[in-house]
């Protein structure tokens, strides 16, 4: 499925504002939402591969997966207009390009070194910018890989996939299953709980909703000690719909690794009004950006995958 994707304004002459990449990311999201499409249940088309920037050879992650996966292109390969000049191709006429956002961190020079001004200056002050990529197949003059996704894979091999990703998993938590006839998470004890496993339509279902319990389980103290699990306020706050974000991205995420996808049209109407209310609050606009960061870090961590402390996520 193809996007209309809006163009950064920038700022003119009398000083016009630019585009405020939180507000914009969130607009793009809520607009999937308004459509009844939950984007982050398909952040990026297997067959076609997930988006990386050619130049950097690296994948982009967090947010801008969504912003770029819902594209549709049918090369997975990014550029900015200044790489593709550096390439030595161009942009052919007429092409617009797509919005990304990238991490930034503005470093503090203490004037006095004393102790004060030095642990002052060891705390990251982030700011976040846009950038405006085009695909290749938008471009001209530069010559690209094959494309290298993966096809879908059979029902079995899926599972056999997601059940490794599970088993494979550092410091997993404790699974307990069938004692209850629900799925959650219990911090206080660092545990799964999940129903039976024959009590799920199939075990694709089963394994979607251990995703979500395993991106929660992060959270702990011992692992990512994420602020949204260790500091929640109860069903229905503020903090623990931010940390259900948090895990419904992260286990889209690692379905996707697994080339498990839920069915859109299985999402209620309840399901995606309880996004569209949180998100269309004013003071949301940055939750989105923030939640599909701790669910890139959420889904790392369950994969095994290290990252650095602090990564840009280079346009």
């Amino acid at each position: 499925m193809k996007t209309k994707t809006r163009t950064a304004p920038s700022a003119n002459a009398e000083g016009r504002e630019r585009l405020d990449p939180y507000q914009f990311v969130t607009d793009m999201i809520v607009g999937h939402l308004e459509n009844g499409v939950v984007p982050w249940r398909r952040p990026w088309n297997r067959e076609v591969g997930r988006p990386r920037n050619f130049h950097t050879g690296k994948p982009y992650r967090g947010v801008n997966l969504l912003m770029l996966g819902w594209r549709g292109f049918a090369s997975p390969y990014w550029l900015t207009f200044q790489q593709v000049k550096t390439l030595g191709g161009s942009v052919r006429k007429g092409e617009n390009g797509s919005i990304v956002v990238k991490w930034g961190r503005f470093k503090d020079k203490p004037e006095q070194p004393d102790e004060q001004t030095q642990n002052d200056a060891k705390k990251a002050k982030f700011y976040l910018k846009e950038y405006t990529v085009f695909n290749a197949v938008q471009t001209e003059g530069i010559q690209f890989p094959a494309v290298n996704g993966k096809p879908h894979m059979p029902e079995d091999k899926r599972i056999e996939i997601a059940e490794q990703m599970v088993a494979n998993m550092p410091q997993r938590p404790n699974i307990m299953e069938g004692q209850r006839d629900m799925a959650f998470y219990k911090p206080s004890t660092d545990t799964i709980h999940m129903p039976a496993f024959g009590s799920f339509e199939s075990a694709e279902a089963y394994h979607l909703t251990l995703f979500h319990e395993l991106c929660h389980a992060t959270g702990h103290e011992s692992r990512l000690n994420r602020k949204t699990l260790v500091e929640t306020d109860g069903f229905g706050g503020k903090v623990y719909s931010q940390e259900e974000l948090v895990a419904e991205m992260g286990a889209a995420y690692l379905a996707m690794e697994a080339d498990i996808v839920a069915d859109d049209h299985a999402q209620s109407a309840a399901y995606i009004l309880s996004w569209l209310d949180v998100l269309r609050e004013p003071d949301h606009k940055r939750w989105l950006v923030i939640a599909a960061t701790q669910a890139a870090k959420a889904a790392d961590f369950v994969l095994g995958i290290k990252q650095p402390e602090y990564q840009e996520d280079k346009a």
